[in-house]
């Protein structure tokens, strides 16, 4: 037995090591390296071969460096992200100028942008807004009102008021309320994740769903690309349709070629005959159940949605899975589908919403900003990531500076060693404002929320940095005086009480090595 175990433990390290090696190879980090050889390679071969010609060639690049830093000024990106392109444009220009035509130029995103922005206006007509929700939120002089009016007017997702949330507060609780939920199937099953890992969690899901797509239930399942590097083999969707399961991969990675780390389907969906959604933090992998230790204890959350707003994500789900369909989807049988509208009391509104590099909207900046500064006593937050722009900054500090409780909950154990440095760089300016910051001491944070006075909730995918507010497709759901408020504010007060706070003294404690490197990265920070 003990041999067995040895053995199996001396498998998995040899595994761990294998999916680290194949990860670094096919990272940003390695086609930086490779572009910066190759930048050496070509200044050694102008110098060597081409002689007298060797200055006009430096001058051409020169020249092209100069005119992309021209039309990033006069771009509409973030201000971060345009110094973060111009350091390596004026630095080294042949590095700088093939690195942004590479990750910016990106061909494959452009058909993804043109089928999304297609299937949106064909499920318009299923997500009009109900007058009486509307006037409603008007005649009371309901806070979240113009919020309510943004998310509709440029997301194109309307507010509900008779839909039940349930919180889960860890993993665990969500895969013991879900498979239940699963085998009661009888229509249609509507999965979209981000990670989809081979394990326990996996097997036991995967075993409903083929007995469900046995039955006749319709099994759609579509997960994100980058998982045909390290987790799924990339003939893994042929075997899961000899099981009955419709499967698409979104986005397949090409090594070297594709910039995976951008425009990535994060998000989080499961959607049960149109009656109830599953959104939230949590992938489906053993780590976020706690099944196997990763970074410490895995602290995650998810909302199940029962009732109107279960709509929104059936219509989130059927646009992502029809960008590069040439069939037309019958919306009509999903989307006109039986929602099973909650009545049993007070609901509040629910608001299901997304965010996407295509409609030129920082739709998810934009609701957490507007929490920030309406906020009149607290504000609580948990996230895994916290490399945040000027303007999230911005809102934190004012929050804190004019008495509010800003908490935010951050990782003890974390996932990424250079992210956490560059994190920390950002302590020393909220703390100084006003703004507590708590670690999570038995692990990692891997939640997506934001809590605010006893009546706002946010609970999603979106974490607080570059990648997520304006690169991948998110999602969300937007809570306000919902009774499962109570049981969220619940949760983050165990939580803090696993917590340590973070003072500025702790920050100069932090080992020289890491601070330097935080600073150094910071400055790549959009890119990362």
């Amino acid at each position: 037995m003990k041999k067995e175990q040895i053995k199996n433990k001396a498998v998995k390290i040899k595994r761990t090591g294998l999916n680290a090696l194949v990860n670094l190879i096919f990272s940003r980090i390695m086609m930086v390296v490779i572009l910066m050889l190759l930048q050496i390679a070509l200044l050694l071969w102008v110098f060597t071969i081409m002689g007298e010609y060797s200055q006009w060639v430096l001058y051409s690049l020169n020249i092209l460096a100069a005119v992309l830093v021209v039309v990033i000024i006069n771009s509409n990106d973030n201000p971060a992200f345009k110094l973060a392109w111009m350091v390596p444009l004026c630095v080294v220009p042949v590095f700088g100028a093939v690195l942004y035509l590479l990750v910016r130029i990106n061909p494959a995103s452009v058909g993804i942008k043109k089928g999304l922005h297609k299937n949106i206006d064909k499920t318009k007509e299923y997500l009009t807004p109900n007058e009486d929700v509307v006037q409603r939120m008007w005649k009371e002089n309901v806070p979240i009102t113009d919020l309510a009016y943004y998310i509709q007017n440029v997301n194109g997702f309307p507010s509900y008021d008779k839909t039940k949330v349930t919180y889960f507060p860890d993993g665990e609780a969500k895969l013991a309320d879900l498979i239940p939920e699963l085998k009661k199937a009888e229509k249609f099953i509507f999965l979209e994740y981000f990670i989809i890992n081979p394990g326990r969690v996996w097997e036991e899901i995967l075993a409903v769903l083929e007995e469900k797509a046995a039955e006749g239930v319709e099994v759609r399942l579509m997960y994100d690309g980058f998982n045909s590097i390290l987790k799924l083999p990339r003939k893994y969707p042929e075997k899961l349709r000899e099981k009955g399961i419709k499967v698409k991969v979104f986005a397949p990675v090409i090594p070297f070629f594709s910039s995976h780390q951008n425009y990535r389907d994060h998000r989080k969906i499961l959607i049960i005959d149109g009656k109830l959604a599953y959104n939230g933090g949590i992938n489906l992998a053993d780590e976020y159940m706690n099944y196997i230790e990763r970074f410490g204890y895995w602290k995650d959350t998810a909302v199940k949605l029962s009732g109107d707003a279960v709509k929104s994500f059936t219509a989130m789900f059927l646009q992502m899975w029809n960008i590069s369909d040439t069939k037309e989807e019958d919306y009509g049988k999903y989307l006109n589908a039986d929602c099973g509208a909650d009545k049993s009391g007070k609901n509040g509104f629910v608001i299901p919403y997304n965010d996407d590099p295509c409609n030129g909207e920082d739709v998810a900046e934009e609701v957490y900003i507007d929490i920030l500064n309406k906020a009149r006593s607290y504000v609580y937050i948990m996230t895994p990531y916290l490399i945040p722009e000027n303007e999230i900054i911005t809102a934190l500090k004012f929050a804190a500076q004019r008495g509010i409780d800003v908490r935010i909950i951050m990782p003890h154990i974390p996932d990424k060693k250079v992210a956490f440095s560059v994190a920390h760089t950002y302590y020393p300016k909220l703390l100084e404002a006003g703004v507590k910051i708590y670690e999570f001491t038995p692990g990692f944070v891997h939640a997506k929320m934001f809590l605010s006075d006893d009546i706002k909730a946010v609970v999603g995918t979106i974490n607080l940095d570059f990648r997520s507010l304006y690169e991948h497709y998110e999602c969300a759901t937007f809570i306000y005086d919902n009774p499962v408020i109570g049981d969220i504010k619940e949760d983050f007060r165990r939580t803090f009480e696993k917590c340590e706070r973070f003072t500025e003294g702790d920050y100069k404690k932090l080992p020289l090595l890491h601070r330097m490197c935080g600073r150094i990265c910071r400055l790549f920070a959009p890119l990362m």
